[in-house]
């Protein structure tokens, strides 16, 4: 799948995989990759940037720390994200049930 048809809608593919547990940006990645069983191969510099906006955006914070002598920034869902995340769950069922109608459906 190519990176353009994940054009924005990769906070909520951010925020969707931050909901099961904290992550480091690494982790955040690979996640993607798992989760969507091999479909999305999203390189680091489109979420980190990703990452730095929703943490600016106050819907993820992070918190640094030390794993064999480096420094992480592991990232986990705020209160304000889980509900952007719920929302973005809402506008995504609606886009997905039109457009399949739309692509499904032959001309009357």
């Amino acid at each position: 799948m190519k990176a353009d048809a994940i054009r924005g809608h990769l906070d909520g593919l951010v925020l969707a995989v931050l909901e099961g547990r904290p992550l480091h940006g690494y982790g955040v990645v690979q996640a993607l990759h798992v989760r969507s069983g091999g479909a999305l191969d999203v390189p680091t510099g489109t979420v980190y940037p990703a990452l730095h906006r929703l943490e600016r955006s106050g819907l993820i914070s992070a918190k640094e720390h030390t794993v064999a002598g480096r420094r992480r920034r592991v990232y986990q869902l705020t209160a304000s994200g889980r509900r952007a995340l719920n929302l973005e769950r809402s506008s995504w069922q609606e886009f997905a049930t039109v457009i399949t109608a739309m692509i499904q459906q032959a001309p009357s």
